[in-house]
C-alpha cells in the first residue's frame, strides 16, 4: 500500500498542491488524491494497491499508479434524485475471491428501490463480470430519495446494509417493509438463521433493526460493534449503536422537527425505542462514518469521523456519552459525501463539491 500511495502521488503531481489543516493532534496535511469526479459517493480500497471510487451518475473508477479507467459492467441505474450508483464495499477475502459487493437504486414497476449487487472483478480486468442482485427493496416507490445504501462487512462474515426509507415515514415501523432498516444478508443474499425477525409473522427476515429515516454512514467501531450516523428532518441527526431487533424510532420519535417546524411523532422519548449515542441540532447532514484505529494518530484511536454534507467539515466524536470534541475544517471538507482510513491509516474523504478524494497525513 505504501508503493501504491507513493506511486500514485507521483502520477497526480499536476492537481493542486496540498494545505495544511490546524488539528488537536497539530498541523494535517490535504493532498488532493483524484480529482474530476462527478457527483462521488464512496471509496473502497483494493489489497496490494488501488482505490475504487464510485459516482452516483453510474461510473465506477479504479484508480492506480498507471492511471485510471471506468470498469464497465454495471446494470442499468434509476439516477432519479438522490439515486443512482451508491456504495462499493471490498470484503476482506477479495483477494481470493475477487468479489465486489455494490449498492445502487435500481429502476423497479413503480420507482425504484435500494438493490445490493455483486460481482467479480479479475486481476487485469476493466470490467466486471457475473453481476448478481442479491438483494432488493420492494415494493419499488417513486420520489428519488432516502436511499441510506452504506454497507459494512461484520465481523460475523455477513453483510449489513442501511436502507432509507424512501420518504415513506410509517414504512419505517413496518416489519412487513424494509424501509427504514438495517438488514444484515449472508453473502450470497441468504437470510442467517439468527436474525431477529426470521420467526416473526409477517416481518421480513432481513431486518436486524429499524425505525430508521436515512441512514448514510456505517461502521464497526474497535471491539466488532456496528454504528450508523443518519439524517433527521430539521435538526436530529443521528448517531446510534445498532443492536438486534432494536426499534430506532423514527417517525414516532425525534430530536429535530418536520421541515415546516411543526414537531414530529410523540416526542424525543418512548418506552422500547432506542435512544441515539449522540444528536445534531441543528442537522449537519452526516454522510459517512469512520471509526479510526490509532495507527497515525493514536490520540484518536476509537474516535468516530463523520462528514457534514451541509456545514462542510469533518466531525469528530468521542467519550461516553459520545459527543462532538473537534470539527476539522478546510477549503477542501465541502460537502463531504464519504470518509474512510486507508491500509497506511491516513484518512481519506470525498467531496461532493470539489470533485475529489483526499488524502490527510500527518504534518
Amino acid at each position: 500500500m505504501f508503493r501504491f500511495v507513493a506511486g500514485l502521488l507521483t502520477l497526480l503531481l499536476t492537481l493542486a498542491p496540498a494545505h495544511a489543516l490546524d488539528s488537536s493532534a497539530g498541523k494535517l496535511v490535504v493532498t488532493p488524491m483524484v480529482q474530476d469526479l462527478d457527483q462521488p459517493w464512496a471509496i473502497g480500497f483494493l489489497p496490494g494497491g488501488g482505490v475504487l471510487v464510485t459516482e452516483r451518475g453510474g461510473r465506477l473508477l479504479l484508480i492506480a499508479p498507471e492511471g485510471r479507467q471506468s470498469l464497465k459492467g454495471l446494470p442499468k441505474l434509476a439516477t432519479r434524485g438522490q439515486g443512482g450508483l451508491l456504495d462499493v464495499l471490498v470484503p476482506r477475502d477479495f483477494a481470493q475471491s475477487r468479489e465486489l459487493y455494490f449498492t445502487y437504486a435500481k429502476p423497479q414497476q413503480g420507482g425504484e428501490g435500494t438493490a445490493i449487487g455483486r460481482a467479480r472483478l479479475a486481476p487485469g480486468a476493466d470490467r466486471l463480470t457475473g453481476w448478481t442482485v442479491i438483494f432488493e427493496l420492494t415494493p419499488g416507490s417513486s420520489g428519488g430519495r432516502h436511499f441510506g445504501s452504506r454497507l459494512v462487512e461484520g465481523r460475523d462474515g455477513f453483510i449489513y446494509a442501511s436502507i432509507g426509507e424512501r420518504g415513506d415515514r410509517p414504512s419505517a415501523q413496518d416489519l412487513s417493509r424494509e424501509n427504514g432498516s438495517i438488514i444484515r444478508i449472508a453473502r450470497d443474499g441468504s437470510i442467517p438463521d439468527d436474525n431477529p425477525f426470521l420467526n416473526t409473522p409477517g416481518a421480513r427476515p432481513e431486518i436486524w433493526s429499524y425505525g430508521h429515516r436515512n441512514p448514510q454512514g456505517a461502521a464497526l467501531d474497535l471491539s466488532g460493534n456496528l454504528w450508523a450516523v443518519e439524517h433527521g428532518a430539521r435538526g436530529g441527526d443521528e448517531v446510534n449503536q445498532i443492536k438486534p431487533g432494536a426499534n430506532y424510532g423514527w417517525p414516532v420519535i425525534s430530536y429535530g422537527r418536520h421541515y415546516s417546524g411543526l414537531r414530529i411523532g410523540e416526542g424525543t422519548a418512548k418506552p422500547g425505542m432506542e435512544q441515539p449515542a449522540h444528536y445534531w441540532d441543528p442537522s449537519i447532514a452526516p454522510s459517512g462514518l469512520m471509526i479510526y484505529s490509532g495507527a497515525l494518530w493514536p490520540e484518536w484511536r476509537g474516535h468516530f469521523f463523520v462528514g457534514s454534507l451541509k456545514f462542510d467539515y469533518i466531525s469528530r466524536l468521542a467519550g461516553r456519552p459520545l459527543s462532538e470534541v473537534e470539527k476539522l475544517k478546510s477549503p477542501e471538507t465541502i460537502r463531504v459525501r464519504d470518509i474512510r482510513e486507508a491500509p497506511d491509516g491516513s484518512i481519506w474523504f470525498l467531496s461532493v463539491t470539489e470533485g475529489a478524494a483526499y488524502r490527510i497525513t500527518p504534518n
